[in-house]
């Protein structure tokens, strides 16, 4: 991350390096001979910088084509999102608070060794050294998202106590009308005939989507709508909030993982218990825990990893194919009932979905 924003061209460090150099068709003034090695050897260097390391040179995980990143990032986010929702429903761990927070601890350790050990996240020492993150800043943006990333997260996996993933997959094809109508009210987006062609197609397909549900339960589709509903906001918080601090997944993740989890560790006695305690060795077993939060934080690196090799059309393209992928996989492993009305509102769901991501 830090090696590709170094090779960025910037004018004041062109003139800067440019300055004592000859004009055109101007001659340069007589040297030395160790002068004129020196003057060589900094020219190479120059050069060198510019065209940036040899493909040999890089690590193996930047030489390798893009469609690795994007099996990565499917694989890892459907299983993640299929294991879940087994050791909440099938192994009867019924405590998303608890889950979640073991996700966040883990992520709060993971990106700490990762700033010290590794270049992944460098992000946070340029905000750091720039002066664009400081104690006030972290009050007043980081810890609202954290604050509202913490309650999307655990509403998320509570509704996978209740509704099957395949319908909730079907549900969150809703996420971009519910932004969009956010950043029409806050007036961050003017309403257009496309925008609003885009809402009522979604809106339209979820519909239809929902009433083909054989298994659907109100209680669970309310609370997958206001986690859509948190999420969006916190979404539009990020917009709005952090604009111009260029932060990539895992340097957001540094900053937002530990105020989640001060939020979810917080709540976790009063609403859950001790209970969790005694189910994760019983009903789970803690090498199966520590698995899925190494799984958890496999996603948010291969998201990273994607982000950097593909396209916007490619990362589009990719969500589409991992959502189908995890509806099918939901009825074939998980045994959910998915019907043909339901797949008909998916459908036209997804074409909206695809429109409004290809829009820009």
């Amino acid at each position: 991350m830090s090696e590709s924003k170094s090779q960025e061209f910037s004018f004041a460090q062109y003139f800067q390096e440019t300055k004592d150099l000859p004009r055109f068709n101007e001659r340069a003034p007589p040297v030395s001979g160790s002068a004129n090695a020196e003057e060589k050897r900094k020219r190479k260097e120059q050069e060198a910088a510019i065209a940036g390391p040899p493909s040999g040179d890089k690590p193996l995980w930047q030489r390798l084509p893009a469609w690795v990143p994007i099996l990565c990032w499917i694989s890892t986010s459907s299983f993640v999102i299929l294991q879940n929702k087994h050791i909440l429903s099938n192994l009867k761990f019924s405590h998303p608070i608890a889950l979640t927070t073991i996700h966040l601890l883990f992520q709060t350790i993971a990106t700490r060794l990762l700033r010290k050990y590794s270049p992944l996240i460098d992000g946070a020492k340029e905000l750091e050294a720039t002066g664009k993150m400081t104690k006030e800043v972290f009050i007043r943006k980081i810890v609202p998202i954290g604050v509202l990333f913490s309650a999307s997260l655990v509403l998320s996996n509570w509704v996978y106590l209740r509704l099957t993933v395949s319908f909730i997959q079907m549900l969150k094809a809703f996420t971009p009308v519910s932004v969009l109508l956010i950043s029409f009210a806050m007036r961050l987006k003017e309403p257009s005939q496309k925008l609003l062609a885009i809402v009522m197609l979604i809106s339209a397909g979820v519909a239809i989507a929902s009433y083909g549900e054989i298994e659907f339960e109100m209680i669970g589709f309310l609370v997958q709508a206001l986690a859509i509903a948190i999420e969006s906001c916190r979404l539009v918080l990020v917009q709005i909030l952090l604009q111009g601090m260029n932060m990539d997944p895992l340097t957001s993740l540094y900053y937002t993982a530990p105020v989640c989890l001060v939020v979810n560790a917080s709540i976790l006695l009063p609403v859950e218990g001790f209970q969790p305690f005694y189910d994760a060795v019983e009903l789970v077993g803690l090498p199966t825990l520590f698995g899925n939060a190494c799984m958890t934080f496999a996603l948010n690196l291969s998201s990273v990893w994607l982000i950097g090799k593909a396209s916007g059309l490619v990362l589009t393209l990719a969500g589409v194919i991992k959502d189908i992928l995890l509806i099918t996989g939901s009825w074939a492993i998980l045994g959910s009932t998915i019907t043909s009305v339901q797949c008909f509102g998916y459908a036209i769901a997804l074409g909206g979905l695809v429109a409004f991501k290809l829009q820009g």
